[in-house]
């Protein structure tokens, strides 16, 4: 049942959120490269784990899966940046525009 496997090419791993280093680095790398980061948590759902986003002042972002929601939470605190719950906030206007920057770019 190839069906199944979509989205999952080339033996990439799953995002459950299970290597909880690996996204803690990436996470505190971000943060220590960029200014004006804040944390967006974002909902388990059927196809991924809970992830946090992170997003710079001019719109950047990044994402990575992990393994609860009190994790999740925890992880943003311990980075020192303000942390919200997307539910409740929803995103900032600057990811969108950003996340539109890249795509008209890439077409140039």
């Amino acid at each position: 049942m190839a069906w199944w496997r979509r989205g999952r090419r080339g033996g990439a791993a799953p995002h459950d959120g299970s290597d909880l280093s690996s996204a803690r680095a990436h996470l505190e790398e971000f943060v220590g490269t960029r200014r004006g980061v804040e944390a967006y948590v974002e909902p388990a759902t059927n196809i991924t784990a809970t992830t946090v986003v992170l997003i710079a002042h001019d719109g950047e972002w990044t994402r990575r899966a992990l393994p609860s929601r009190p994790q999740a939470f925890e992880v943003a605190r311990a980075l020192q940046v303000p942390v919200y719950d997307v539910n409740l906030t929803g995103y900032p206007a600057r990811m969108r525009a950003w996340t539109a920057r890249q795509r008209r770019d890439e077409k140039a």
